[in-house]
């Protein structure tokens, strides 16, 4: 059957080989799995059920959890009872849950558990809400297995197969809500289209078996693990649900799963990982790792390196890269990355480890993907987001912007005709916000963000993320935020890597007693700024480090620094460190990032 709307997906799972474990998650430390049958059954009786109940077609089901199982019931019966899914993340804040219910117009919610009903209790009452209904037991809740059993008592397939047949492959089919960098979320409307055309141009990254199972743990309420997981099923594959993100390691050599999606933070917090594991060898052994590891860091594509190189990996990739592979299971196959830009570094490296670091690059707009890099060689360039989908047009735009026009492109958003506007242009464009180029006519490469971007007071353009990627490559940094719009040089708060430094201070005799000691030792700050100067020296004179804070605590999402896909909240970070930014600038006006 040809894949109209999503929910096709279902039907086609049933001509596909059976599986026992179709669908997993961990309760309670168990691994709780679903049959294809009971995970078709599960959403054919919770359509039931919003039918019994008067749920309407166009109604807005909220949707807060994390990856379960039943995210995935309710998604698909929402999809195919007309419904329309509208999911939120977990940590979202008070203010932006209760924009989200009232612009929407949300009419019933799922929630996770008692902690996430809390949450919804304080919008609930100023809401539309009409019933509120639970994955795990809370008191006053139906259960979601309470909805199945519901459906199963009273079935009505002639009204379920109308609803499906009135629906359209252009109707809207969920609404996501950007959680962005500044302002009120805004809903973004995809449609069944826009992510059927990009499951079907991303089916190929990889040579996808039914046999495969993959480990989900970004929040499938965003969109790029959402439309991943929609390639899941209509591959086949089994997907199984990390119980949470300090879980990862963990759950990967449980599952041992053939492919992932992740974002390069935590890639970042892998390599991490490994390096202070081999920094703790002794001898021979501690030899042989920084020798595999520097041969890895030096890694060219097509053999570039010639042949004694590839003997050389070869032997490093049977002594030590193995056991990297290990770590992740033994059976990875290939690595999806996306939602900022990867450390060409960690694509060299895990990619001459036999860990492919397949990098794209996307929009919530976009249902996400534009491009990403694929399996097969030819079509991967490290250092770039990859070949352009081949059901989508990207151009170059005169400043360098990246427009992107195809079926991936979003319906508009909601309840926003005005901006709307703003972004798809009248001939179609959407105009991503994104500065990029074109390689070998097919390869697309990021530079940087055109609203990340900012002028100094001298009126040179400062480019934050090509900086930023470069101070991180330290193994004394753990995050780092260029700054200094309007100002006569740039800057940079750091968050140094107190994990790496307590070894380090050990060695170096430098007390630590706390994250405030070392942001304030000045050994510390000298030998950091070394690493500035490591990335200064390959800048222009106009976009090189004058000055840097060091920063005691690591950003985080649930103190509203980041974004749920890591990525910086830059104007929230400038006004929760006013007083750094003031020591740097102390003679400039700064009240324009804090008004």
């Amino acid at each position: 059957m040809e894949n109209l709307r999503l929910f096709d997906f279902l039907y086609n799972l049933r001509d596909k080989p059976h599986k026992e474990d179709a669908l997993a998650g961990k309760v309670d430390g168990v691994w709780i799995k679903y049959s294809t049958e009971e995970y078709l059954s599960h959403v054919e009786n919770l359509s039931y059920a919003f039918i019994h109940l008067g749920i309407q077609p166009g109604e807005k089901i909220g949707l807060i959890s994390s990856n379960c199982p039943e995210w995935n019931f309710v998604d698909y019966a929402c999809l195919q009872t007309g419904t329309i899914n509208t999911p939120v993340y977990p940590t979202i804040s008070e203010h932006d849950l209760n924009h989200i219910i009232q612009d929407a117009e949300i009419s019933y919610f799922f929630i996770e558990n008692e902690k996430l009903y809390d949450k919804i209790k304080s919008c609930e009452a100023s809401s539309s809400i009409k019933e509120i209904f639970c994955f795990r037991s809370v008191d006053g809740l139906r259960s979601l297995v309470d909805l199945v059993e519901l459906g199963k008592a009273h079935p009505n397939p002639e009204e379920l197969k109308k609803r499906e047949d009135a629906i359209h492959p252009n109707d809207m089919a969920t609404l996501i809500y950007t959680s962005g960098t500044t302002g009120n979320p805004k809903g973004v409307m995809l449609s069944h289209r826009n992510f059927i055309s990009n499951v079907e141009a991303t089916r190929d990254i990889c040579p996808f078996e039914t046999y495969w199972r993959a480990l989900s743990f970004l929040p499938l309420n965003h969109v790029y693990e959402r439309m991943l997981s929609y390639v899941y099923i209509d591959k086949g594959i089994s997907v199984y649900y990390a119980e949470s993100m300090d879980t990862i390691a963990a759950n990967l050599l449980e599952v041992k799963p053939q492919i992932f999606v992740t974002v390069p933070r935590l890639l970042e917090k892998v390599y991490e990982k490994i390096l202070s594991t081999g920094t703790q060898l002794k001898g021979i052994k501690k030899g042989l790792f920084f020798w595999a590891l520097h041969l890895g860091l030096r890694y060219e594509q097509f053999h570039k390196n010639g042949t004694w190189y590839d003997i050389q990996l070869a032997i490093a990739n049977a002594l030590i890269f193995k056991k990297w592979r290990e770590a992740l299971g033994g059976n990875i196959v290939g690595v999806v990355s996306g939602g900022s830009a990867l450390q060409p570094r960690l694509a060299r490296v895990f990619h001459a480890a036999k860990i492919p670091i397949l990098e794209g690059y996307g929009l919530t707009e976009t249902s996400p993907v534009i491009a990403v890099n694929q399996l097969k060689e030819d079509d991967t360039r490290i250092g770039t987001v990859g070949p352009i989908l081949f059901n989508e047009e990207v151009k170059i735009a005169e400043d360098g912007e990246i427009l992107v026009k195809g079926p991936n492109v979003m319906l508009g958003y909601y309840h926003r005709p005005e901006i709307t506007a703003e972004v798809i242009d009248e001939e179609g464009w959407f105009h991503t916000g994104d500065i990029g180029q074109i390689e070998e006519g097919r390869f697309l490469r990021i530079t940087d963000r055109k609203k990340e971007m900012f002028k100094t007071s001298g009126g040179k353009y400062i480019t934050p993320q090509i900086i930023e990627n470069s101070l991180k490559e330290s193994r004394f940094i753990e995050q780092a935020m260029v700054i200094g719009e309007n100002k006569k040089f740039p800057a940079a708060f750091i968050v140094p890597s107190f994990s790496f430094l307590r070894d380090w201070s050990d060695h170096n005799g430098v007390p630590f007693y706390t994250h405030e000691d070392i942001c304030h030792s000045q050994v510390v700050k000298d030998r950091i700024w070394k690493e500035v100067e490591k990335t200064n020296a390959n800048l222009a004179q106009y976009e090189k480090i004058k000055k840097i804070e060091l920063l005691p605590k690591e950003w985080s999402v649930e103190d509203g620094e980041m974004t749920p896909k890591l990525s910086l909240k830059r104007k929230i970070i400038l006004a929760h460190n006013k007083e750094a930014y003031d020591r740097i600038y102390a003679h400039t006006d700064s009240s324009d990032f804090f008004d």
